[in-house]
């Protein structure tokens, strides 16, 4: 089989390839799937640059999610051979994977496995942090980097809630799709002061909540858009750049800065909650209520162009390894 491995952390597209290796058997407790789709997220690329809060251990695999088929189970497990599953793994991106059972989530069989390839890193992550930050109906939650695949998932969930969202955005291609998923506003930052825009969509309030992948200057502002006791939620660092935090600010408003990691999350929350957002989330998109969308699928061995597509700026939607 083949499976793309790296030796050494550095750029995804210049320390990864392809190796040809025995398919591994699935041990007591484990599932051996056949490995159909998997994402380029920025948390994988993050691992392969020795840049995420997991290390990779050399000569390591890459990849953390994809879905396909139950090819084997190991003893003890109870799961139809067939079966579409989404999974979570480091080695995503191989021909077939050993997974633990627990790992597993069974999809529909009408599913395409193009989005149960989805199901994991980033609606899970987008169901957490809105119910960790307890918004409700009329509240205001600022995104930035609105126009990545995350914020449009907590966009559409946002919605459903009655939560106002306002996005940022660098580009005005971006605003029409935000809006036509439910966004309440979008700001392009190269255009507009975000802090004065948004004091004046907030009638001065600012806003409960800020969900902030991108670090740096966008999140220093951000800050500044906080209501009282506003709270910034940081789940990324796009910007490779720290933010500034104003001491002032912070004290007088009595604001919160704190992070979020859905690998933490999963071990701390409830097996009930856990639950509850795995089948709220494949129901979302099994009925299409909740879309995620395909900007381009690469075969496995085009690997490194479609690194190149993920990283770079302009896409509508995920890039896809169809394997």
């Amino acid at each position: 089989m083949k499976k793309l491995i790296f030796n050494q952390v550095g750029k995804p597209e210049n320390v990864l390839s392809i190796e040809e290796t025995t398919i591994p058997q699935p041990q007591a407790g484990d599932v051996l799937v056949r490995v159909k789709a998997s994402p380029i997220n920025p948390s994988d690329v993050a691992f392969v640059e020795g840049g995420y809060g997991i290390r990779p251990q050399l000569p390591s695999g890459a990849g953390f999610e994809g879905a396909g088929i139950i090819e084997a189970v190991g003893e003890g497990v109870n799961l139809p051979l067939g079966a579409k599953v989404s999974f979570t793994s480091i080695g995503a991106w191989s021909e077939y994977v050993t997974v633990p059972a627990k790992s597993l989530m069974l999809l529909p069989d009408t599913m395409p496995l193009e989005i149960g390839a989805q199901v994991f890193v980033n609606p899970i992550t987008a169901w957490a942090m809105l119910y960790e930050s307890g918004l409700r109906k009329d509240d205001y939650l600022l995104l930035t980097a609105g126009g990545s695949t995350f914020a449009q998932l907590v966009v559409q969930m946002a919605a459903k809630k009655g939560v106002k969202t306002i996005c940022t955005v660098r580009r005005n291609d971006q605003i029409q799709q935000l809006r036509e998923l439910g966004a309440w506003e979008v700001i392009n930052t190269e255009e507009v002061n975000l802090a004065k825009k948004v004091r004046e969509l907030t009638e001065k309030k600012g806003v409960n909540y800020c969900f902030d992948a991108v670090g740096g200057e966008i999140a220093s502002q951000a800050i500044q858009c906080l209501a009282y006791k506003g709270t910034l939620l940081v789940y990324g660092m796009l910007s490779l750049k720290e933010m500034q935090v104003h001491n002032g600010l912070m004290i007088f408003k009595n604001l919160s800065v704190r992070g979020f990691w859905l690998t933490t999350w999963l071990q701390e929350a409830s097996k009930e909650v856990r639950k509850e957002a795995t089948n709220d989330i494949i129901s979302m998109l099994n009925q299409g209520e909740l879309k995620v969308k395909v900007d381009k699928t690469y075969e496995l061995d085009q690997f490194k162009e479609a690194l190149l597509h993920a990283q770079g700026e302009g896409r509508t939607g995920k890039i896809l390894l169809k394997i």
